[in-house]
C-alpha cells in the first residue's frame, strides 16, 4: 500500500472513531450542553482541517468575491463549520428521540406536498446540502409519509453504516446513486408507488450531466429530477431545511415548479435543470452558511 492510500486509511479510521466518540458523549452530556460540544468541535475541525477549510474559502471567493470581503467570506466559513458540526451532533441526537424531532421542526407549505401526492404520481423533493436535510426525511418519515433519498454511498463503509442504521430506524428509505441502473429502477418504483425520492442536485456530476450557471460559473450538474419527472409525471417540489436562531429547524415546500418546454428534449432538460439551480442558489445567497462549502462544486468544466 503506497503512502497516500495509508493516510486516506488513517484519515477515514480517525473519523470513524471520532464519529463513535462524539455519539457516546452526545448520548450523555445534557441537551443543553449540546450545542456547545458541537461549536467546540467545529472550530478544532475549522483549524486543523487545513484542507477542508481551503476548499471552503476557495468556495465562497468563487461565489461571493466579488460581493462580499474576506472577513465576511471567512466569517461564513466559520459559521459553516459550526452549522455541519450542529447538524452532526443532531442526527447522534435527536435520531433516537422521535418526539423531540417532531417538536423540534416545524413544516411549512404542507399543502403544496399534499397536493403533488394527490396526483398519485409520486413528488420529487429537489433539494441541495443544505442545511440539516436527514432530519427533513427523518421528520417527513414521522409524519406518516413514505420518504426516500437517492444518496452517494460513503467513502468508508463503517461511517456509510452508522448512518444507514440511523435512516432504516426512521423508515428512511435510501437510494444508492450507484450502481446507476438499480437506483433509475428503484425511483422509478418509489415514484410509481405514490412515495417522497428527495434528490439534491447541487454537487459536482462530472459527465453525464449539464452545465448550468451557478452563482455565474458554469457547474456540471445533474438532469435526475427533471428526466424522472418526464418519465412518471411525479410532481418537482423544491424544498428546504432552515435552521432557526433557536436552533430549531423550519422545512419549507415551494410550489410545484410546473417543466417548461424547450426546442428539443435536451433543451428542455437544460431549461428546467437551470431553474431548480436558481431556486437553490437562492437560498444559499439568502443563507450561506447553511450550505456545504467544503466540496469542489465547480471542479469539472464544459469541453
Amino acid at each position: 500500500m503506497d503512502t497516500k492510500k495509508l493516510r486516506k486509511s488513517a484519515g477515514r479510521f480517525a473519523a470513524w472513531l471520532g464519529l463513535n466518540i462524539c455519539s457516546l458523549i452526545v448520548k450523555v452530556i445534557p441537551a443543553a450542553w449540546l450545542y456547545v460540544f458541537a461549536k467546540n468541535i467545529a472550530m478544532l475541525a475549522y483549524v486543523f482541517a487545513k484542507k477542508q477549510r481551503k476548499i471552503a474559502l476557495d468556495s465562497l471567493t468563487i461565489a461571493f468575491g466579488k460581493e462580499k470581503s474576506r472577513r465576511e467570506i471567512e466569517e461564513i466559513a466559520r459559521n459553516c463549520f459550526i452549522y455541519m458540526a450542529k447538524s452532526a451532533v443532531e442526527l447522534m441526537f435527536f435520531f433516537d428521540k422521535p418526539r423531540a424531532l417532531r417538536e423540534m421542526i416545524e413544516i411549512q407549505g404542507r399543502q403544496n406536498l399534499d397536493k403533488a401526492l394527490a396526483g398519485g404520481r409520486g413528488a420529487i423533493l429537489v433539494s441541495a446540502h443544505f442545511g440539516n436535510f436527514p432530519l427533513l426525511l427523518g421528520r417527513l418519515a414521522l409524519e406518516g409519509y413514505k420518504a426516500g433519498g437517492i444518496m452517494r454511498p460513503m467513502r468508508d463503509s463503517r461511517v456509510e453504516k452508522i448512518f444507514l442504521e440511523k435512516r432504516d430506524k426512521f423508515g428512511v428509505k435510501t437510494i444508492y446513486s450507484q450502481p446507476r441502473n438499480e437506483c433509475v429502477n428503484n425511483t422509478i418504483a418509489a415514484l410509481r408507488n405514490n412515495e417522497l425520492v428527495f434528490i439534491p442536485i447541487d454537487q459536482n456530476f462530472g459527465t453525464g450531466g449539464v452545465f448550468v450557471n451557478f452563482f455565474g460559473e458554469k457547474a456540471a450538474t445533474a438532469t435526475g429530477p427533471v428526466i424522472f419527472a418526464q418519465r412518471t409525471k411525479a410532481a418537482l417540489i423544491p424544498c428546504f431545511i432552515l435552521r432557526q436562531p433557536d436552533d430549531r429547524h423550519k422545512i419549507i415546500f415551494e410550489t410545484e415548479l410546473e417543466l417548461k418546454e424547450g426546442k428539443d428534449p435536451q433543451d428542455t432538460i437544460l431549461i428546467n435543470i437551470q431553474r431548480l439551480t436558481d431556486v437553490i442558489e437562492s437560498y444559499i445567497r439568502r443563507y450561506p452558511a447553511e450550505w456545504g462549502w467544503i466540496h469542489r462544486r465547480w471542479k469539472s468544466k464544459p469541453g
